[in-house]
C-alpha cells in the first residue's frame, strides 16, 4: 500500500462540492488514513508551496490557498500517488478528462479543485507538514 497527499481546495470547499469529492474518493477504493479541515494562514501556505516561492503564481496561489477552508488528507491505496493524480484530472480543468475531479469541479488553472502529491518524496514531506504519526490511522 501506498500514500499520499491530497487536498480539497478552497473554491471546491466553498462550493459545497467537498462531500462529493469525498465520495468519489471513497468509491475509487482509496482509504482516508487521515483527514483535517483547516484554514491555512498566509504563512502556512508559503511554508507548503515553498519549493515554488521563486515561479511567478506564488504569490497567487499562496492568496487563494490561505483565502478559505480547506481539507487536507491521506490517502492510501495501491499506487495511490498515480491512482490519485489519474482521479484528479490535468491541473487545467479545460484540459483535464471527461470523468476527473478537476473537470468536474475546478474552474480554473488557479482553482482547481484539488491538489495532490507528484512522487514518493513530494508525498511524505506533504504528510509530515499536515500530520504527525500519532494522526494517521
Amino acid at each position: 500500500m501506498e500514500r499520499t497527499f491530497a487536498i480539497i481546495k478552497p473554491d471546491a470547499f466553498a462550493a459545497g462540492h467537498a462531500g462529493k469529492i469525498l465520495a468519489r474518493i471513497y468509491a475509487e477504493g482509496f482509504k482516508v488514513v487521515g483527514l483535517k479541515k483547516l484554514y491555512m494562514s498566509k504563512v502556512e501556505a508559503e511554508g507548503f508551496y515553498a519549493v515554488h516561492s521563486e515561479r511567478p503564481f506564488f504569490a497567487e496561489l499562496t492568496d487563494f490557498m490561505s483565502s478559505g477552508p480547506c481539507i487536507v488528507m491521506a490517502l492510501e491505496a495501491e499506487g495511490a500517488i498515480l491512482k490519485w493524480r489519474d482521479l484528479m484530472g490535468a491541473t487545467n480543468p479545460a484540459e483535464a478528462a471527461e470523468g476527473t475531479l478537476r473537470k468536474e469541479f475546478g474552474s480554473s488553472i488557479g482553482e482547481n479543485a484539488t491538489h495532490g502529491s507528484d512522487a514518493p518524496e513530494t508525498a511524505e514531506f506533504e504528510l509530515g507538514y499536515f500530520f504527525n504519526g500519532l494522526e494517521l490511522l
